[in-house]
């Protein structure tokens, strides 16, 4: 059975899946093929503890983790309302198809809404059809204002 709990980031237990399964995420085609760095692993946990706007979320099977979502609470300035950004979304390849990712986001979404927030937002890879399936099935839909203007395109630029 799936269980969906609310990180508490100086759990020593929380904070390691935490980092066991984001590692796990970066390894992967999906996240970039590139394992965390070791300053990173080490010291995650206390930053996003020290980020009252960040919450995450672990899905076990068992004592196993299996799953994480990690959220950055922003702010829409159309709503004047939170809205919370799904950063990072985790199942291990053992419980893909399984949706594990929908028992997280039912999670994501009542402490979003306990925050007040109007909406969640998320990116995701075009190539990647399996997550955007399911975002889909959670109600994820293209972001657009006036469709003259088309669908939103995220950018970055590294500092």
């Amino acid at each position: 059975m799936i269980e969906v709990v609310l990180v508490d980031y100086r759990n020593p237990a929380h904070a390691a899946a935490l980092v066991d399964l984001l590692d796990a995420y970066a390894r992967d085609p999906a996240g970039g093929g590139t394992p965390l760095e070791a300053g990173v692993r080490a010291g995650l946990p206390a930053a996003l503890a020290a980020r009252p706007q960040v919450f995450s979320v672990l899905a076990y099977d068992g004592k196993a983790p299996v799953g994480l979502v990690n959220c950055i609470e922003g702010f829409s300035t159309f709503a004047c309302k939170p809205l919370v950004n799904v950063h990072d979304v985790v199942v291990l390849p053992s419980h893909r198809g399984q949706r594990v990712a929908q028992r997280m986001f039912a999670r994501v979404e009542q402490e979003a809404r306990a925050r007040g927030a109007c909406k969640l937002t998320l990116e995701v890879l075009s190539g990647n059809a399996p997550a955007l399936r399911s975002y889909e099935r959670e109600g994820f839909i293209g972001y657009q204002l006036d469709p003259a203007f088309g669908h939103a395109v995220f950018l970055q630029k590294k500092l």
